[in-house]
Order: C-alpha cells, then sequence, then structure tokens
C-alpha cells in the first residue's frame, strides 16, 4: 500500500507545499512575523508574484510562511523541505546528507545544511519536568565521538578526549539527552533536577555519581551491571505507597541501541559542536515514535510545527 504522504500533492507541487505548511503553522489564518498582526493581512497575486507572498497592511511588510522559521532565506523550493523532513522523521536511525542528496537532488552542502535546520525543529523548547508521583524515570549516560583537538589514537576503553551523553527517559514516556562536559554531581545534579520531577523514582546503574544527586528524588534504585545484574524485581516505598516493579536501565540502554547503530551506521562521524543536534533529531523520533501512537506522517507534521521562532544560518552551523 503506498504511503498517502509520498504521494501527495505537498510533496510534489511547492504551491500545494507551502498551503500545507501555512495550514499548520498558521491554523487560524496568516500571522505577520514582523508585527505580531493577524488582520488586514492580504495574499500577494500575479504571474510575478513569489509563491506564498502575503502583505501585512499594518505594518506595510510583505512575508511569507518561511520567515521567522529554520526555512527562511531558503531558495529549496518548500516541497523539497516536506521531502527532507518526511525522509527525516520516517527513518528510524536517520538518513546521511549524502543519501539526501542523491535523494533530492540537490548538492551536498544543501543536503547537509537542510538536514541541520530539520535538526533545529526537532529540538524542544520549555518543556516540562518528566515523571511525576509514581513514574520511573532511567537515567544513564554513554560515550560517543572525540573530542575537538583529541589526539588520533585514543586508548581502548578510555574516557578521556571523548563525548559524553546523559540521557534521561521515562517508562513508557519520552527522552531528553544532553551532550555533557563530565560526570560530576553539579553537572548531573544541574540537569536531572530541571528535568526530572522530584517525585520521581530514579533508576541508574552503579557509577559513584548518582546517589548524592539522587537523594531529592523520592526513590533511587540502581542495578550492578559489574555482577552481571541487569534486571530484578523489587518493592519499595514511595510516596507512602509499596510499589513492586522491575528494577533496570533496560529503556534507556534501548535508546542508546538505536542512537548508536544511527551514528555509526548512517553518520559515521559526527563533530562535538554538532552533538547536540543530532542528539534532538533522536530525542524527537523517540518521543514521536508509533508505539506512543504517532505515525510518519504526523511525525512530520509536528516537526514542520517546530520550526517557528528558530533561525539557523550556514556560518553559525559550519563554525
Amino acid at each position: 500500500m503506498a504511503n498517502p504522504i509520498i504521494n501527495s500533492k505537498a510533496l510534489q507541487s511547492e504551491a500545494a507545499a507551502y498551503a500545507w505548511v501555512e495550514a499548520r503553522v498558521w491554523p487560524n489564518g496568516p500571522v505577520c512575523p514582523h508585527c505580531g498582526g493577524v488582520e488586514r493581512i492580504g495574499k500577494m497575486a500575479g504571474n510575478a508574484t513569489r509563491i506564498g507572498l502575503y502583505k501585512c497592511y499594518q505594518c506595510r511588510k510583505q512575508f511569507t510562511v518561511k520567515v521567522g522559521t529554520v526555512f527562511e532565506s531558503s531558495h529549496v523550493p518548500m516541497n523539497l523541505w516536506l521531502q527532507a523532513m518526511y525522509l527525516l522523521c520516517s527513518s528510524k536511525k536517520g538518513i546521511s546528507s549524502n543519501q539526501l542528496s542523491r535523494t533530492l537532488g540537490v548538492t551536498l552542502k544543501t543536503a547537509w545544511f537542510m538536514s541541520h535546520r530539520i535538526r533545529e525543529a526537532m529540538s524542544t523548547v520549555g518543556v516540562e519536568p518528566m515523571g511525576g508521583a509514581g513514574e520511573i524515570v532511567e537515567v544513564d549516560e554513554t560515550l560517543m565521538g572525540k573530542t575537538e583537538g583529541a589526539p588520533k589514537r585514543l586508548h581502548v576503553g578510555g574516557s578521556q578526549f571523548r563525548n559524553i551523553v546523559l540521557t534521561l527517559v521515562e517508562r513508557g514516556g519520552t527522552a531528553r539527552s544532553f551532550h555533557i562536559d563530565g560526570t560530576t554531581t553539579a553537572t548531573l545534579g544541574k540537569i536531572m533536577h530541571a528535568n526530572i520531577n522530584a517525585k520521581s523514582a530514579l533508576m541508574t546503574d552503579k557509577a559513584k555519581w548518582y546517589p548524592s544527586v539522587a537523594r531529592d528524588f523520592a526513590a533511587h534504585l540502581s542495578v550492578d551491571h559489574g555482577k552481571d545484574e541487569y534486571v530484578r524485581h523489587q518493592a519499595w516505598e514511595m510516596d507512602g505507597k509499596i510499589v513492586f516493579d522491575a528494577v533496570h536501565t533496560n529503556t534507556v540502554e534501548g535508546f542508546y541501541s538505536i542512537f548508536k547503530r544511527g551514528m555509526k551506521g548512517v553518520y559515521q562521524h559526527c563533530k562535538e559542536r554538532h552533538l547536540h543536534r543530532y542528539l534532538a533529531e533522536f530525542d524527537f523520533r523517540y518521543n514521536n515514535r508509533a508505539r506512543l501512537g504517532v505515525d510518519d506522517v504526523e511525525r512530520t507534521e509536528r516537526a514542520v510545527k517546530g520550526i517557528v521562532g528558530k533561525r539557523l544560518t550556514y556560518r553559525t552551523t559550519a563554525h
């Protein structure tokens, strides 16, 4: 059965693509990105007029739905933008810039920049703490790639000159990943206190930096991977109630499994300064996965809704 969005006009016609994006970014009608006005806005017509051009008669300025978004100043047709977003949203482990370049018929430089703009649209801003009373949040960290300026040959298994990623995963819910400088109590505490509800139960491995931070949460349980312990069933008290559940970090380990397969198998190389955008990409797909009732089309729509208020220029991306 053919996927409806692949054959849709929005991915084949630029005019239809503009209409599709406008319906999601402006559900109640066009909004002027210059003055914020919603009244006295007219759509420009004429053979020489750009597709999707509007004029605000309050501030007398022209605009399209691209202004004030990650699409601003881009000369790439809107339908190609939607094709790229659909490919990136529907590929579980991502899609390389080389593959995107060949599929869309654009240069490698353009495909690389489009990918980073889309990742910027996928990033979340101002989210509420995850977890809550009766909820379990798993926390773990992993190493990914080399830091900039690292020697070519590194000691196998060593953490020096390696990028450190911290991920928080709520069981049955969402994930949040962070590129961190180190695993000090201060660094971890700042992130965990800001992103996890204090009424949550934490589950970690036996790393020495978790116990002091975990004191501020409803409960803290851990598994000892060094002793080949990966899961156990245990009862504990939380919020005045006895809870019986599985103690493990398999959920966050599963997230890392997808993340590492994508980074090593698809992207292969990532500079340190771009790592946070790749983390945003994998977080976004995980947080909008099929198990949560989100299909490829809806995932793409959610990514499109995230383009507003974000800008990314080539100069700031490449340097």
